[in-house]
């Protein structure tokens, strides 16, 4: 019988279970994808994985859990193990080649839109990261589109920094998340802002060692916070 990782109840009143999934679940783990990608207004804010992408990462290289309500899975959450950094996310955010194979992904999440509000996102990325094994991994990488704001938030919220700024997946702009598992001090000294929509000038800072740290909004609209 599969695990649980945890039992509770949502704000909203509803009793919940998070365990592991396997195989077996895929057909729901699609269902459930295609709810989320349905419900979105700009379907460009999701790379949505294929079946086989989805079948590599529980086959053994990866992590994935679910949340249910009774047997019904309401949203899930997986960390993919990448074959040589195979989206190059290591290499993006300047992890050194002899340590690329210490590399792990945030990968895509789903939450039913019956069902947001309530923390969901940020559960599951908790207990995802306690499962990652430290002896193994020590980068955790990730990707958002700009725009996206409750993403951006949840990366932040994990103490993910924004490293590049580029195009990904056939030409989608993304910023490109890290975090180092065993960095300790992370004292900076400088901190300015910049527009979220301004582009170039986030990469120039990005070029000149800044990193994303945070999010701002301000009357003039959402400012990613920098630091060095």
């Amino acid at each position: 019988m599969t695990e649980n990782l945890f039992d509770g109840v949502l704000k909203n009143g509803v009793p919940i279970t998070m365990r592991p999934i396997g195989t077996d679940r895929l057909p729901e783990i699609l269902r459930l994808q295609d709810e989320v990608v349905e419900a979105l207004e700009d379907k460009a804010r999701l790379q949505p994985l294929t079946e086989d992408e989805f079948l590599f990462l529980l086959e053994g290289n990866g992590d994935m859990i679910g949340v249910f309500n009774g047997e019904e899975m309401i949203a899930w959450r997986a960390m993919l193990i990448p074959d040589n950094d195979q989206e190059g996310l290591g290499r993006d955010v300047g992890v050194p080649e002899e340590e690329i194979g210490k590399v792990i992904y945030q990968e895509i999440s789903a939450v039913s839109p019956r069902f947001r509000g309530n923390g969901l996102q940020k559960m599951m990325a908790s207990v995802l990261m306690k499962r990652v094994d430290r002896s193994r991994y020590r980068y955790v990488c990730a990707t958002v589109m700009p725009g996206n704001i409750p993403s951006l938030k949840d990366k932040f919220s994990q103490g993910l920094e924004v490293a590049a700024l580029k195009d990904k997946y056939g030409g989608k702009l993304r910023y490109v998340f890290v975090k180092d598992l065993e960095e300790t001090d992370r004292s900076r000294t400088e901190s300015r802002q910049a527009p979220m929509d301004d582009i170039s000038g986030q990469q120039a800072l990005l070029a000149d060692g800044w990193r994303g740290t945070g999010l701002i909004r301000t009357e003039e609209g959402w400012q990613v916070e920098y630091e060095r």
